[in-house]
């Protein structure tokens, strides 16, 4: 071991250490792995920031220094990073054959409010199926004047919401 220590230039001594230390990082690793597999039992999709700070408590305990970025690359390392869901749900379809009426609010210059309301739908997941929020906004100050929630997407919920804001 010293000939090719002393072929690379380094002392035995160094070579020791460097070993040791290697072995120290890998115990370590070990074991801040052993405690996200442990957190992920309880919580299987939390994420890596929120598994950092689940875990800092135990590794100040340990006297393990980890930051989240060392912990990032182990995750990465061991394939543990959560892949966000895609969470995009069409539910508009403007490609139809009805007629598309243009914007004529485009052109209007808002000082004040209550000078231009506008109407959305926004559809809402429930347990019993989908829902349809329909709300009527001031264009200027964007702030809700009406609302109405059905079960379905008829004018009426726009009047009823229209009705309200009035």
């Amino acid at each position: 071991m010293g000939l090719i220590a002393a072929t690379l230039n380094y002392t035995r001594q160094y070579y020791y250490k460097q070993k040791r230390d290697l072995q120290k990082q890998s115990d370590q690793q070990s074991q801040v792995k052993a405690l996200v597999l442990e957190e992920r039992k309880l919580l299987p999709r939390v994420g890596g920031r929120k598994t950092y700070h689940l875990i800092t408590p135990i590794l100040k305990q340990r006297n393990i220094k980890f930051g989240r970025d060392k912990l990032f690359k182990l995750l990465r390392d061991y394939a543990l990073l959560i892949k966000p869901r895609r969470r995009y749900i069409q539910t508009t379809n403007s490609k139809h054959w009805m007629k598309k009426y243009p914007n004529t609010a485009k052109e209007l210059n808002l000082t004040a409010p209550e000078q231009l309301w506008v109407s959305d739908i926004t559809y809402l997941k429930t347990e019993e199926g989908n829902c349809y929020l329909a709300m009527v906004t001031d264009a200027y100050s964007r702030k809700i004047m009406g609302y109405s929630i059905a079960d379905n997407m008829e004018a009426l919920t726009i009047a009823e919401a229209f009705k309200n804001g009035a």
